[in-house]
């Protein structure tokens, strides 16, 4: 597969990163330097939680999101682990609750009040105490709620049900063993019926979570895999890490450096096309990304990061824009994306059904696209007990069946728009503050490239004016010679 640029039909061709102006960044924050590998971020529409620098004990931030500029320094603190922190991850159906695990060996489930906090928020709502060593991971399943999964320096992967009244859990509802080594990274399929793994053992793994058997595992000897993720409907994994001699190898981003690369995912081979790279000289500790319904549609944004830079102790937003004229809501580039409401209970879950996510539409004021989740389908069977699994070789491609239906189908079912649409609000919250009609002047020769598309654009909308103009212009003139004629006969 060539990764160099090619020239091909695209809506995203143009999509160009913009940085926050200072005043809306987040400055001051004593984001942490610990040397494990993760995103020490989360994001939703109305917080940012990053992991900080603390004594005796672990410890994060929760910044409400418009709540920009520099930082109080005795900011009060999500506090009660005895450990350093190593992840958070907010709950995608409740945007007031989030996940943190340590180095104490423990998970623990807060509740943030919608109000700032006035001291620190030492109070957890729920303790998961399983793991015998520190824990690395937390991740919520995609569709059901009340189930979050766990990996550990113990090699073990956990699920858990939170769905009960005890605060302090002591152990969970299934224990995943096939590892041999370190979980570096964990993804979910669309409907939560797989989980892929990346492996400190350089082995990617598609397990069914619910029975912890291993379904696919692939190996490679010229890649040390360090995130793996599934790719939305395409039914393959993309993994990212670095060859035997530590070279980097390209994929959707790129470790270590504080460029983002933009690739269009879809379904014609080679599936990734690279569109362009946004440039930076401050490395990134960590990115938190904001989920779609957290968006300014209103600006055309498809993507939001916070980017975690230590050595400014600054939280930059940088959002991803695609340029276009109108200021009326393009439907074309917001697909139906998954909503804040599960579509399945921990319980349906455990017993086996998989459903998709339930969709919503990012027009302002529109509702849920089907307030009835898809049909449960059929479990997955558990694998034999002597079947080993596949081992593919290094030139196959990593592909797993996520069961999910078409997006065909759930199109036919979701309601057609009204004929007549209300006029688009522009929401208050925070965007990088850019304005793709003022045109100011570029700072980089992406700008530049992005300025002359624009401006290629205006002279080809021009020069279509002017060719109707004459056409125009030609009729008259045909018009006003028949008029004569006719004069003249009279």
């Amino acid at each position: 597969m060539s990764w160099h640029p090619q020239y091909r039909s695209s809506k995203f061709r143009h999509v160009f990163g913009k940085a926050a102006s200072k005043e809306n960044c987040y400055d001051s924050v004593p984001i942490t330097r610990s040397v494990h590998d993760n995103h020490f971020c989360a994001v939703n529409p109305h917080f940012i939680a990053v992991v900080t620098e603390c004594a005796g004990g672990g410890a994060f931030l929760v910044i409400p999101l418009h709540q920009t500029g520099k930082l109080d320094p005795h900011y009060p603190r999500v506090c009660g682990h005895r450990g350093n922190v190593l992840d958070v991850k907010w709950n995608p159906f409740n945007d007031f609750e989030i996940a943190s695990c340590s180095e104490d060996a423990t998970i623990k489930i807060w509740d943030i009040p919608k109000q700032l906090l006035a001291k620190n928020l030492t109070a957890f709502k729920k303790e998961l105490v399983g793991h015998a060593r520190r824990v690395g991971l937390v991740e919520w399943h995609p569709t059901a709620a009340s189930i979050l999964f766990s990996s550990g320096y113990d090699y073990k992967v956990m699920v858990w049900n939170l769905d009960t009244k005890e605060a302090v859990i002591m152990s969970p509802v299934k224990t995943i063993n096939c590892h041999q080594d370190v979980i570096l990274s964990m993804s979910f399929n669309t409907n939560g019926s797989l989980l892929a793994t990346a492996c400190k053992d350089r082995k990617i793994r598609v397990v069914d979570p619910r029975a912890g058997a291993v379904l696919q595992e692939a190996s490679y000897k010229g890649h040390r895999a360090s995130k793996v993720l599934f790719l939305g409907n395409l039914k393959k994994l993309l993994s990212t890490g670095t060859s035997r001699w530590n070279n980097r190898q390209m994929a959707l981003w790129d470790q270590g450096d504080g460029n983002i690369r933009y690739y269009e995912v879809s379904t014609d081979k080679p599936h990734l096309n690279y569109l362009t790279e946004y440039r930076s000289y401050n490395p990134q500790k960590g990115i938190g990304v904001m989920p779609k319904r957290g968006l300014d549609v209103s600006s055309c944004e498809i993507f939001r990061f916070y980017k975690l830079i230590t050595t400014k102790s600054l939280i930059e937003p940088i959002s991803m824009i695609v340029p276009r004229r109108s200021e009326s809501y393009q439907e074309d580039i917001y697909p139906p994306t998954a909503g804040a409401q599960p579509s399945l209970t921990a319980q349906e879950w455990l017993s086996g059904m998989n459903k998709g996510p339930v969709l919503m539409s990012l027009r302002p004021g529109s509702e849920l696209l089907s307030l009835q989740p898809l049909p449960p389908e059929r479990p997955l069977s558990k694998p034999r007990a002597h079947t080993s699994p596949r081992l593919f070789n290094q030139t196959e491609k990593l592909a797993a069946e996520d069961g999910r239906r078409p997006l065909s189908l759930l199109e036919e079912r979701a309601p057609r728009w009204a004929s007549e649409h209300r006029l688009e609000e522009k929401k208050t919250w925070f965007t990088n503050g850019f304005d793709i009609f003022e045109c100011p002047p570029p700072k980089t020769e992406n700008e530049l490239l992005q300025m002359f598309y624009r401006q290629q654009d205006e002279i080809r909308r021009l020069r279509e004016l002017v060719t109707q103009r004459e056409v125009q212009a030609k009729q008259l003139e045909l018009e006003i010679k028949n008029l004569r004629m006719d004069s003249e006969r009279l």
